[in-house]
């Protein structure tokens, strides 16, 4: 990318244009689907075996296909999170941590819910009603739910898949941190007002659809 592109990226216009297509995507999101935003395993959807290779594509997949791990993971963007690189690597240690746990403790109550709430933490850490600390256990209840679906797996499956989960949210965090934080940080306060209810709006969607199947 050129310098006039990057300097495009991150003007005024750029930052609108891309608060609005944030907005009109959280706006739609909860009406994609009208029960929780239930994180799908590819290796289940493709009745794959639990091989290492499945077991990374799975792993790479996951995030992507859970549009609340997605959400979540793209809407740190809105946050103005100082030291960017320290932050996606303490995320990511903290969602690995919260995926072993879920391996040891499978099975809580109402993960799934409360998986759809940490859309509105985000948002309140986005009104600056919550330190940004509050972001590190949401992340690690994000890896718990994670590992739900490979709990039983092998060893060698279970390791490729937590490799190929490594890779996703790494990979996401460098977008959400990274590539869009600079637009993201041109946007009105107006606006980060309307993405933060609109995120609120989702997750609250989510949570109500959890609580009621």
């Amino acid at each position: 990318m050129t310098p006039l592109d990057l300097h495009r990226f991150g003007s005024p216009q750029a930052a609108q244009a891309l608060g609005l297509g944030l907005l009109a995507s959280l706006l739609l999101i909860p009406f994609w689907s009208a029960a929780p935003a239930l994180a799908h395993h590819v290796a289940d959807l493709s009745a794959m075996q639990p091989t290492v290779l499945n077991g990374i594509l799975s792993g790479l997949a996951h995030p992507v296909l859970g549009p609340d791990h997605l959400l979540f993971l793209l809407a740190l963007s809105l946050v103005g999170l100082q030291r960017r690189l320290r932050w996606a690597l303490g995320l990511l240690v903290v969602g690995l941590l919260g995926s072993a746990s879920g391996l040891i403790w499978p099975g809580l109550p109402g993960a799934e819910i409360l998986v759809a709430t940490t859309l509105v933490v985000e948002a309140l850490v986005l009104l600056r009603r919550l330190p940004a600390l509050t972001l590190l256990p949401a992340m690690a209840l994000h890896g718990y739910v994670l590992s739900g679906p490979v709990f039983g797996w092998s060893t060698m499956p279970l390791t490729a898949y937590g490799f190929g989960l490594l890779l996703s949210q790494a990979a996401l965090l460098v977008m959400s941190l990274v590539v869009l934080r600079p637009a993201v940080s041109r946007l009105s306060p107006t606006a980060l007002r309307w993405l933060a209810l609109a995120l609120i709006g989702c997750g609250g969607t989510w949570a109500l659809a959890g609580l009621a199947a």
